[in-house]
């Protein structure tokens, strides 16, 4: 059984992890990005994840999806897509039945990524619509992976620049462990006996509080 909630002050005892694989960038469509995907179609769970370049103020330009995280076990390919597009191959991958992409509010991303290129999402798994299944309340990235995984995951690089000229070692660490974990809480959760939330107590709570 996992907890429903996770404190900041329980949090901070964690240890921190980070994907151990190996990660590779895909900056241009060729011999690595065809390794990328031959490897990805032969996994039956992936992890999914995207980051966009921020913006800081309203001035700015609202950018597109600058980068796709898919992780198996022990390869992370973080797709550059501001350089290489969203390719036909990384659609039909994403279109697949046969191949689990887990994530986490994973609407917005897949949404971001039609932008690019128009597929139909198919065999995807939002952690945040099944913790509860669970007994897990907490919805955020670090606090699931802590609760189910029992360690902590740094969010340092989240508002980086995503389309910087080369992307950083910890922006890359960052950016596969993202997708990693979740694949690994998904895994972890249906090796796992459910203890679902009692919805209806928690909607009661909610319209008394008003």
């Amino acid at each position: 059984m996992f907890i429903e909630s996770i404190t900041p002050e329980e949090l901070q005892k964690l240890e921190f992890a980070s994907f151990p694989g190996k990660i590779t960038v895909i900056d241009s469509v060729g011999a690595e990005f065809n390794r990328a995907i031959a490897y990805l179609r032969s996994q039956k769970v992936i992890g999914f994840d995207t980051e966009t370049r921020p913006t800081f103020t309203p001035s700015q330009p609202r950018y597109n999806v600058s980068l796709l995280q898919l992780s198996g076990p022990d390869k992370a390919f973080l797709f550059r897509l501001n350089r290489i597009g969203m390719h036909r191959r990384l659609c039909n991958l994403l279109a697949s039945e046969k191949i689990v992409k887990v994530g986490a509010a994973i609407h917005d991303d897949i949404r971001g990524l039609q932008v690019l290129h128009g597929f139909k999402a198919a065999g995807f798994v939002d952690l945040q619509k099944i913790g509860w299944e669970w007994g897990i309340r907490d919805k955020a990235v670090k606090k699931m992976t802590a609760i189910i995984l029992g360690f902590r995951i740094s969010k340092t690089q989240q508002l980086s620049n995503w389309e910087a000229v080369n992307l950083s070692e910890s922006q890359c660490k960052y950016a596969a462990t993202d997708a990693w974990v979740c694949r690994e809480m998904y895994l972890k959760l249906l090796a796992s006996e459910k203890n679902p939330l009692d919805l209806s107590a928690t909607v009661e709570a909610a319209e008394e509080s008003r």
